[in-house]
């Protein structure tokens, strides 16, 4: 079963921005899908098991911007 979680990045101003959230997200153990979207910040993160928030913060932190909880 598969865990959908949303969250809101915020710094992000190209698609290189999207690229280096999405890059980052994906190599989290047990991410199944990633989809950033720019002009909202959203986040969406498909799991294969629910990922702590402080994951998700770390590899979006990786990737030079700030993640809230949708």
């Amino acid at each position: 079963m598969s865990t959908t979680t949303e969250y809101v990045v915020t710094g992000m101003t190209c698609a290189h921005c999207v690229k280096a959230v999405t890059e980052e997200v994906t190599g989290l153990t047990g991410v199944t899908d990633v989809a950033v979207d720019l002009t909202s910040g959203a986040l969406t993160v498909v799991s294969d098991t629910d990922l702590p928030f402080s994951e998700i913060e770390r590899a979006v932190d990786e990737a030079g911007y700030t993640v809230a909880p949708a």
